[in-house]
């Protein structure tokens, strides 16, 4: 953990537990088994995890025979016509979240005669859904980080499960989002109890890995005690330079920095560190472990997903973000198969003099004029007055700007924006992009019909200061600052607070879980129970339900802000 100032770009949660590090130490685990599985997430390198453990094993004067599960699997077009109805054809960007099993891509007939050929030392069956050959044996789980399945996504290192060919990456991300990742999430919640080893592959030549019991004891500890999850960054065509001016770690070659993924649970990993290695696995590992003693009250209705998401939208220096909705309840559930739809907030960390919001339309908005300029702008490359339509405010450092479900909005330019917002994330009908490619020169998708179909008229002229701009209000004071209440919009299944204090303070959960983050200040040390750990200025930390009260004390002469947010309690 960093000690000085400095935003730690890597965070991980000391256990007390062993992490152990590479192949060798892990063929010394299982050289004495008869029987060994070996199931994973999709993007495991799979052929080169087998070459280096079969290295490990033969220089152990082991003979070994492994199985591919994968020689299970449906073909690929059986496969593709079951999943097909999901696909939404060749949409870059939406489908619709597929409701199977991981079994389903498998043939229950080639599955049964996967047999172990016990005159081995060895039988190893490996790779996506090898538990379901239900071989009785050793089980290893085998993790890896979803950015870094990106990152092999773009080098053409992995395809889609069970397809033969290499789809372009918008695609093989869709069918990741809508269909693998669904089923894998629920594979792997099953496993959870019965995983003898857990294995971080990121490092493909060098993995690390726990036992189950120290992994699964390791779990519970996060879940009495604050922590953060690893964020990611990633550049973007509007992307700004805030955060590489901030946050000294980040790679200062990278064209821009768009977006933190602070806190999208789906995305982002959680890494545990043990005598000095660390060892990453997936946030919802967490929820699968007891999702009550992570989001308390809200356990009932969002179950293993969480529901809040934090990240970071950086302009300074960049362009303005594309003019957007995002769906009504009940179309991103019968559209996309969502539970719940993408409802934002806009806190303003910190911004230029001339830095705005835009959102909502102006008062004498005319839906078929703003529909045809769109059409039009696109068709012939040409930019429009968009405030001819859409109303701009300034910015303000520390305001909230309330952008429910069918709202027009975006930010623009020389803003560094922390949006609270409900966790799905990709769910951005963007309208109208300023007629600019993305950073691959292709241009960016506009969804101009779906956000017609979402997007309120009547939210516009003077309502939208009265409604969609939270109007703070002193809510508790006491002797070293105040409580602020930020109300969100009613739309909103979430509340934002502002702490606002010197010293130390102690908040109660109440039976929710709450996501913060120090927006003004240095460094603030959180202590629940016997834990205490520090936190810098602009990480974003969890503190789970299960922690019923937490104290902060910034370490810093100057007044700290905590802002945090958790589940309003009649949303649950």
């Amino acid at each position: 953990m960093k000690e000085n100032g400095a935003y730690n770009v890597f965070p991980s949660f000391h256990t007390n537990s062993n992490v152990l590090v590479g192949f060798e130490t892990l063929a010394n685990q299982i050289a004495t088994q008869k029987i060994v599985v070996i199931d994973g997430f999709g993007g495991v390198l799979w052929e080169n995890f087998r070459q280096h453990l079969n290295s490990a094993l033969i220089e152990k004067k082991k003979n070994v025979l492994w199985y591919n599960i994968d020689s299970c699997l449906k073909s690929s077009e059986e496969i593709n016509k079951m999943i097909e109805p999901n696909l939404n054809g060749d949409d870059p960007v939406f489908g619709k979240k597929y409701l199977g099993e991981l079994s389903d891509f498998f043939e229950a007939e080639n599955l049964k005669q996967l047999k172990a050929d016990t005159s081995a030392d060895i039988c190893i069956v490996y790779g996506t859904g090898a538990s379901l050959s239900n071989w009785e044996g050793q089980l290893l789980y085998v993790d890896v980080p979803k950015n870094e399945i990106q990152y092999r996504m773009r080098a053409g290192a992995v395809k889609n499960m069970g397809n033969s060919e290499t789809l372009v990456y918008s695609q093989i991300y869709k069918r990741l989002y809508f269909i693998e990742w669904p089923v894998l999430n629920i594979h792997k919640e099953r496993l959870l109890p019965k995983i003898d080893f857990i294995i971080d592959e990121q490092r493909i030549d060098e993995i690390t890995w726990m036992k189950g019991n120290d992994f699964r004891n390791s779990l519970n500890l996060m879940l009495e005690s604050p922590f953060r999850a690893r964020p990611w960054f990633e550049a973007g065509i509007w992307g700004g330079d805030w955060m590489k001016n901030n946050i000294t770690d980040l790679n200062q070659d990278e064209v821009n920095y768009a977006w933190s993924f602070e806190l999208i649970t789906p995305e982002n990993g959680i890494v545990l560190e043990g005598n000095n290695n660390l060892l990453e696995v997936s946030f919802d590992f967490l929820l699968f472990q007891d999702n009550k003693k992570v989001l308390g009250k809200a356990a009932d209705r969002f179950g293993n997903y969480f529901p809040i998401r934090f990240d970071y939208l950086d302009t300074f220096d960049g362009g303005n973000l594309s003019v957007q909705c995002h769906p009504r309840p009940e179309y991103i559930k019968e559209n996309f198969g969502e539970a719940f739809t993408q409802d934002e907030t806009y806190y303003i960390l910190d911004c230029e003099e001339d830095a705005e919001v835009y959102l909502g339309f102006q008062d004498d908005i005319n839906p078929d004029e703003f529909k045809q300029a769109l059409i039009e702008s696109q068709e012939k490359a040409e930019e429009i007055d968009i405030v001819k339509y859409v109303q701009k405010f300034k910015a303000k450092k520390h305001d909230l700007y309330l952008i429910p479900n069918g709202t027009i909005h975006a930010s623009g330019k020389n803003n560094m924006v922390l949006e609270i917002s409900s966790t799905p994330y990709i769910f951005t009908f963007k309208m109208y992009d300023w007629v600019r490619p993305g950073l691959d020169g292709k241009p960016r998708p506009i969804n101009v019909e779906h956000g017609f179909k979402n997007v309120y008229f009547d939210r516009k002229g003077k309502r939208i200061e009265r409604e969609f701009i939270s109007k703070p209000s002193i809510t508790k004071e006491f002797s070293n600052g105040r409580k602020v209440s930020l109300p969100t919009h009613e739309e909103h299944f979430y509340a934002v607070d502002r702490y606002e204090f010197t010293g130390e303070i102690e908040i109660e959960t109440l039976g929710q879980c709450h996501i913060c983050m120090l927006v003004e200040g240095d460094i603030g040390e959180v202590s629940a129970g016997k834990n205490n750990q520090k936190f810098k200025y602009a990480e974003t930390f969890v503190i789970p339900a299960n922690v019923p009260k937490y104290k902060i004390n910034h370490l810093g002469s100057k007044k700290a802000f905590l802002v945090i947010s958790y589940v309003k309690d009649n949303w649950c």
